[in-house]
């Protein structure tokens, strides 16, 4: 089954990726990847869709899934390596998966951000992803 990131949600202050399940009076209603416990996030939470994320490089932004497709290419299999990895590791893997990464915009703090959610989607979801306006017939 192919992952929709506009339904996938970082939520601030929290780890982990959560599942959008629906609107809520008072904020939204989501479910963990990793545990599948559900909770109520109120609206003075900052909720961002993995859809809406990107990285910058020299020349654009990046859209996150490409990076996640791109991370996928070198890896193969592999996880990607953990977020508690040192600080040159991580920047010698994004220079292989995404060579033209702005050093200075692209932090390391982001990018343990990143092989966090890509574990968390390897081994929860899929990284298969549904591209944006796909039409609903066409969605397995």
């Amino acid at each position: 089954m192919k992952t929709d990131l506009s339904k996938i949600l970082t939520i601030s202050g929290q780890s982990g990726l959560y599942n959008y399940l629906s609107q809520a009076r008072n904020g939204v209603i989501v479910e963990s990847l990793a545990d599948k416990k559900r909770n109520c996030f109120g609206m003075n939470s900052k909720v961002t869709t993995l859809e809406d994320i990107s990285i910058y490089t020299d020349e654009e932004e990046v859209r996150l899934r490409d990076v996640f497709k791109k991370m996928k290419d070198v890896l193969g299999d592999e996880n990607a390596p953990s977020a508690k990895s040192a600080d040159q590791e991580l920047k010698s893997f994004f220079a292989k998966a995404l060579p033209d990464y702005d050093r200075d915009r692209f932090h390391v703090s982001h990018m343990k951000k990143v092989v966090t959610w890509y574990n968390i989607l390897k081994e929860h979801a899929s990284l298969d992803f549904e591209e944006p306006g796909q039409p609903e017939e066409d969605k397995e």
